[in-house]
């Protein structure tokens, strides 16, 4: 008999920085789903509240310290987590710069890992802000679930207290993707223990 699998650790990251913007309450209605599965422990990043800047230190340079301890703190939480999950709108056929940024300042926290991506925006759901994310997401070593939960005409969805109208399709999307996504991260974080990815 087996012994039990410790949860894996999940980063909800909200990509959206704008005022007004719609990505908290998708992202805690996506949580909650998340923090009822005994096989999850779950950790959310909101990058309004992780301010780096868009230059990046000279490779062998140091930030300043202020940006440098911005930087830790999100590596902290980067690197522990087995998987992560992108909660992002799409802007002008594509996702916030807010989250190419964040992407670019780290290299290795992504790599052998799944993500998994949860988007809104009008007709087409932020799905093209997905599909661009994929192929980021490649170039990081980083394997992209199949399914995804996508919210279309998203603001006739919620209700003024950030609420889901009706949440039967999206709920059944939300299991499959981390169903999807707890196999990926158990299956590459035994990996990685087996054989450090890139050594």
């Amino acid at each position: 008999m087996t012994a039990p699998h410790p949860p894996l650790s999940l980063a909800v990251i909200t990509a959206s920085v704008r005022d007004g913007r719609l990505g908290p309450a998708v992202a805690d209605w996506f949580t909650n789903r998340a923090r009822t599965r005994p096989d999850l422990t779950v950790h959310t990043v909101d990058l309004r509240e992780v301010p780096l800047p868009l230059t990046l230190p000279e490779p062998g340079h140091e930030p300043p310290p202020e940006t440098a301890a911005v930087r830790d703190a999100l590596r902290a939480v980067l690197d522990r987590a087995d998987a992560y999950v992108v909660v992002t709108p799409e802007y002008n056929h594509s996702y916030p710069a807010s989250l190419k940024n964040i992407l670019d300042w780290f290299l290795t926290e992504w790599a052998a890992k799944p993500v998994g991506f949860v988007s809104y925006g009008g007709l087409g759901g932020g799905l093209r802000a997905v599909e661009h994310l994929r192929q980021v997401f490649a170039e990081l070593h980083t394997v992209t679930v199949r399914e995804t939960v996508s919210f279309h005409t998203v603001w006739e969805r919620f209700d003024a207290a950030a609420n889901l109208r009706e949440d039967s399709a999206a709920d059944t999307a939300a299991k499959t993707l981390l169903d999807q996504l707890v196999w990926w991260g158990g299956a590459l974080r035994d990996a990685r223990q087996e054989h450090p990815y890139g050594t």
